[in-house]
C-alpha cells in the first residue's frame, strides 16, 4: 500500500514535534537492511581497529555496540533509503518540496555493553542547536527506522519530550536524568520496521538499558532545506560516489558543488 502524509498526521507533527509510523517497513525490506547493517558494522569495526581510512566516523562502544556515520556509501540498501518513495511523501510534506540530505548514521547497541550509560538529552543542529533563534525554526527533519523489536522499553529506546520544539528555554538536565519521572517525557516503543520522525528542536535522548539482553538497531537519516549547507557529509564522500553511484533523482538531494564538474543548480 502506498504511504501518503495525511492532514491528521501533519497536524499531530506540527503540534507535538514528532510522528511514529508503525510497521512502515515490510519484513523482507527489514531483513535486507539488517543484513546490510551487520555487514557494514563488521567492516567498519575492522577498519577502525586497524586505523584504516573511512568515509565517516566509527564509534565503538564495547564488544558489540557500534555507531557509524556517513552510511550512504556502505551498502546499496542504505543509499536506496535516501529517496525511498514511501518516506518522501512525509519528508516533502513536512519539511520542503525540494529536501536535501543532511546526514546519515546507523546504531547497533547491546545492553551488555551499555548498562551504565546515562541519558544524553539534546536537540539537533549546528550553532548549539540553533539556540540563538527562539522559537527554534524547523530546519531539519530526522527520520529513524527501527530494525529491531522495540515494543518493550529499557532497550536504549528513543526518548523525547512532545511539544518541546516550541519551548523558549532549555529544560533542566538535572531533572531529565530520571526520564520516567519527568512530566510528559515519552519512551518511543514500537515494533520492528517502524519509523520515527521528529523536529530538530525536540528534546530527545537514547534511553537507558535496564537489562543486558536489551538490543537496539536503528538507521537515521536527516533532511534539511535546499538552501542550507549544514553538514560535512555533503563533501565527505569521494567524487566517484557522487558521479557514478547516485541516480538522477538522488543527485537532487545534494548541492551541485559536490559533483565533478560542478552542477549549476538552484539549492
Amino acid at each position: 500500500m502506498p504511504h501518503e502524509l495525511t492532514d491528521a498526521e501533519k497536524f499531530f507533527f506540527q503540534n507535538n514535534g514528532y510522528l511514529v509510523l508503525e510497521n512502515f517497513l515490510e519484513p523482507p525490506h527489514l531483513e535486507t537492511l539488517r543484513r546490510a547493517l551487520a555487514e557494514s558494522i563488521e567492516i567498519r569495526r575492522e577498519r577502525e581497529e586497524k586505523g584504516l581510512p573511512q568515509t565517516g566516523m566509527t564509534h565503538i562502544h564495547g564488544e558489540k555496540s557500534t555507531r557509524i556515520f556517513y552510511i550512504l556509501g556502505d551498502h546499496p540498501a542504505f543509499l536506496e533509503l535516501l529517496d525511498w518513495q514511501p518516506m518522501l511523501s512525509y519528508v516533502t510534506g513536512l519539511l520542503n518540496k525540494m529536501p536535501h540530505h543532511h546526514a546519515s548514521d546507523a546504531i547497533v547497541e547491546h545492553g551488555s555493553d551499555l548498562m551504565e550509560r546515562p541519558m544524553g538529552w539534546h536537540i539537533d543542529g549546528h550553532d548549539e542547536g540553533y539556540r540563538n533563534l527562539r522559537p527554534i525554526p524547523f530546519l531539519q527533519l530526522k527520520v529513524g527506522y527501527y530494525l529491531t523489536d522495540m515494543t518493550e522499553g529499557g532497550q536504549g529506546n528513543l526518548w523525547l519530550i512532545p511539544g518541546s520544539h516550541t519551548a523558549m528555554y532549555d529544560p533542566s538536565h538535572e531533572d531529565l536524568r530520571y526520564p520516567y519521572e519527568y512530566p510528559g517525557a515519552l519512551e518511543v516503543c514500537a515494533p520492528p520496521g517502524s519509523a520515527i520522525l521528529f523536529h530538530n528542536a525536540v528534546w530527545h535522548s537514547a534511553g537507558i538499558f535496564t537489562k543486558p539482553e536489551g538490543r537496539r538497531e536503528m538507521l537515521y537519516y536527516a533532511y534539511e532545506h535546499p538552501w542550507m549547507i549544514a553538514s560535512q557529509e555533503h563533501w565527505g564522500y569521494p567524487k566517484d560516489f557522487y558521479n557514478k553511484e547516485l541516480s538522477p533523482e538522488q543527485r537532487k538531494f545534494f548541492h551541485g558543488f559536490v559533483f565533478d564538474p560542478p552542477e549549476q543548480r538552484w539549492g
